[in-house]
């Protein structure tokens, strides 16, 4: 098995803003032990930019995709290669900062080469904020729209997570392993159609349409399921 797994909503419990998500001390035993009994084969795919990543989960600097794959650290505490800002982003990230959403509790978060605005504080302004980055977008080919639990997002068309799957199945330690994705989110779905695809299994986490052909609860169930793979590996 080659095990991916997101970071918010399937490690950790969503929060109202992106740096309150705390992060239970199971996971970071768990992820621990299935980097070891994975041979490596264990990496976080996340719209996070790494560093963030790395910062919850400290001090473990695991293979991560960042950014719905904009980012890659391909093995255990490897460098971070990220891609080059588009022009579009940079002239998105203006058009942004000149609405007035943040005035009014939306929460603009700059990731580089990918934006995202958070409404999680302010759910009644939904409308409002799909309104501003649709038209922001228009024009910016280069760019298109990922609506998120509580967040629209911004990225280069040619990155998502089913993306980032591929990419580490073309580098060891994933190479030759079967895929196994695990998401709660919309921006999940391209990881989890990509590892069945690929012969692997998608795990879709909590309610809601999905392509997953596996569900686990929540993020509680999340934990356990991990801790129940190290225990059949230590049978």
């Amino acid at each position: 098995m080659a095990l991916f797994l997101d970071f918010d909503g399937t490690l950790a419990d969503l929060a109202p803003r992106p740096e309150d998500v705390q992060v239970a001390p199971i996971v970071l035993s768990s992820l621990v032990g299935l980097q070891t009994y994975l041979d490596g084969a264990l990496a976080i795919v996340s719209g996070r930019p790494i560093a963030q990543i790395d910062s919850f989960l400290a001090p473990l600097q695991l293979p991560a995709a960042g950014l719905h794959g904009l980012e890659h650290r391909m093995s255990l505490n490897a460098e971070v290669l990220r891609d080059e800002l588009s022009p579009d982003i940079l002239t998105l990230k203006g058009l942004l900062r000149d609405s007035n959403l943040q005035s009014k509790g939306v929460f603009l978060e700059d990731k580089g080469p990918a934006v995202a605005l958070h409404y999680r504080s302010v759910p009644e302004l939904e409308n409002d904020v799909v309104a501003v980055m649709s038209e922001a977008v228009k024009g910016l080919s280069a760019l298109h729209l990922v609506h998120g639990k509580m967040v629209v997002e911004a990225k280069p068309c040619a990155r998502d997570k089913g993306y980032a799957v591929r990419a580490f199945l073309e580098h060891a330690p994933f190479t030759g392993r079967r895929p196994v994705f695990i998401g709660d989110d919309v921006t999940d779905e391209d990881g989890i159609a990509a590892a069945q695809n690929l012969g692997g299994i998608g795990i879709k986490v909590g309610d809601g349409e999905s392509c997953a052909l596996h569900r686990l609860e929540n993020v509680a169930a999340v934990h356990e399921w991990l801790a129940g793979v190290l225990t059949v590996s230590e049978i």
